[in-house]
């Protein structure tokens, strides 16, 4: 256990000096201040463990320290000394959070007993805290998800941010390795210099070298000015090379240069620069396989991969899925204006098994599809873009579309009347009575499900379900009514009310003639 910090807040230098060598032999290191204004100016730079406070101060009381120290957050063990013994006094300063209190005269044994457990209670905040911050973070500079293998990826940019050393992320297109490379530079010591952020797969080979060096009057044709290099705006902070397997080969030995030594020089220049840089690289690539077929080197590799920080594709994220889906769903609609507010139970289990080869990107796109092209407060399936769902594994373990079958097949009727019973078993799956769910939200399920695996065809689809279409198309309305906010309970429509050429199906297109029929 570290040495703790006493704040000791005591006008009587005598009795201060006595507690002070009552405690003389603990791991404690004993400020001491008589009054109430100087204990109030230590809190402002300080914050100790452990603060044992004289009630009665010679210019304030010392109920109004516990509310300061309450009401700033202070995360300490007060522990009250009083004279007067008042039970009054004992329990409000109990309820602003005191730990415990001594009432004078104590002995040495009493004070240092009562020390030694307000030392154990911190010593147990301070692993709570710790756990809490290592398992609990759900948000790390812009970094969502609160999964295990996360949390390392966060503790590994905090433990590498500190120091100078090269960082070389790895990981699948869409991971957010340009975000972690943020969070590396905003925690380290370079945070108030510039992050220069260059892509190597997005730049022209011949112009490359300018821009990481930049280049002099005259270099090359239409070099008209000097220009400053990427590595000239990073001296004194932080590089970051996105892509760089990407880098042509020639350029690769230049760049280990820059590394080695600190120097460079520009195009059509024979000056040389200095500069200090921290480097952190990026690729969606697996280097040593570059490294091998001979495009990458292996001496600038090495050099580069001295802190490797892996991000992990978001089909290994388990549950970071559903955290990331829902922040992104609240601010897409904070920012188009629109009303959604969580997913329906079928959607979260479409993205919990989507197997989301495009990562948080691909997430990203989902959802701000489906909150511009949509309305209403809860994400449900059909608003999810086709391709989309087509591309996502069986849900349940219940095949939407039978193997080999194509969505001719499908309309054509060339399967059983068991699929859709398949599916009214599937979206009410028997795992305890905490499965059980709203009605209404099971027969929407079961419908929903069905005309999309007729492919739209509303008229098949209640042929399946044995029930007359007007009652799906009316269903169907008054869905669509409830999620725009304009739901009339008191009026049905008939299959004359509806607009059949106009009237748009959730699930793609115009409703076709032939399902009134």
């Amino acid at each position: 256990m570290d040495d703790m910090t006493i704040l000791l807040i005591e006008d009587t230098s005598l009795l201060a000096d006595l507690y002070t060598e009552y405690l003389r032999e603990e791991s404690t290191n004993i400020v001491h201040v008589s009054t109430g204004a100087e204990a109030f100016d230590y809190f402002t730079s300080h914050a100790p463990d452990i603060v044992l406070l004289d009630m009665k101060l010679p210019d304030v009381d010392g109920i109004d320290i516990l509310k300061f120290i309450s009401e700033s957050g202070l995360k300490c063990c007060v522990i009250v000394i009083t004279a007067y013994g008042s039970v009054s006094r004992v329990v409000d300063a109990m309820r602003l959070g005191a730990f415990e209190y001594l009432q004078k005269p104590f002995d040495k044994s009493r004070l240092v007993f009562t020390v030694r457990n307000a030392m154990e209670r911190m010593h147990l905040r301070q692993i709570v805290d710790k756990y809490k911050t290592q398992f609990g973070r759900t948000d790390f500079h812009g970094m969502l998800g609160s999964s295990k293998v996360m949390q390392t990826v966060y503790d590994t940019i905090e433990n590498v941010a500190s120091s100078s050393a090269t960082v070389f992320i790895t990981g699948e297109s869409g991971t957010g390795k340009e975000l972690c490379a943020q969070a590396v530079h905003d925690i380290s010591a370079r945070h108030d210099r510039e992050l220069v952020v260059l892509n190597c797969g997005a730049i022209p080979k011949d112009l490359m070298e300018s821009e990481i060096f930049g280049h002099i009057k005259g270099a090359f044709t239409g070099a008209v000015t000097d220009r400053q290099g990427a590595a000239e705006r990073a001296n004194g902070g932080t590089l970051f090379l996105d892509e760089i397997c990407e880098m042509d080969i020639d350029l690769q030995s230049k760049l280990l240069r820059v590394i080695q030594s600190g120097t460079y020089q520009k195009v059509g220049s024979a000056r040389t620069y200095t500069a200090d840089i921290r480097f952190i690289c990026a690729t969606n690539r697996n280097p040593l396989e570059m490294v091998e077929k001979g495009l990458f080197r292996e001496d600038l590799y090495y050099r580069l991969n001295v802190i490797p920080v892996r991000l992990p594709a978001l089909r290994e994220r388990g549950r970071d899925k559903l955290e990331i889906a829902q922040n992104l769903l609240v601010k897409f609609a904070a920012e188009e204006g629109k009303d959604f507010t969580h997913y329906s139970s079928r959607v979260e289990e479409i993205i919990m098994r989507h197997p989301w080869p495009g990562n948080v990107r691909q997430l990203q796109n989902i959802i701000r599809n489906v909150v511009v092209l949509n309305d209403g407060e809860v994400v449900r399936r059909y608003m999810l873009p086709q391709d989309f769902l087509e591309k996502t594994p069986l849900l349940n373990g219940i095949a939407e579309h039978e193997p080999g079958m194509g969505q001719d097949d499908i309309a054509s009727g060339a399967m059983g009347e068991d699929h859709v019973s398949a599916i009214a078993q599937a979206v009410v799956p028997r795992h305890g009575i905490q499965s059980i769910r709203p009605l209404a939200e099971v027969e929407r399920d079961v419908i929903e499900s069905a005309i999309e695996i007729c492919a739209g065809n509303v008229s098949r689809a209640a042929g399946y379900l044995d029930v007359n279409p007007s009652t799906l198309y009316r269903k169907i309305k008054t869905w669509q009514a409830e999620e725009k906010g304009q739901a009339d309970t008191g009026q049905r429509d008939t299959d004359a009310d509806l607009d059949l050429d106009t009237h748009a199906s959730p699930w793609g297109g115009a409703l076709p003639h032939h399902d009134i029929n």
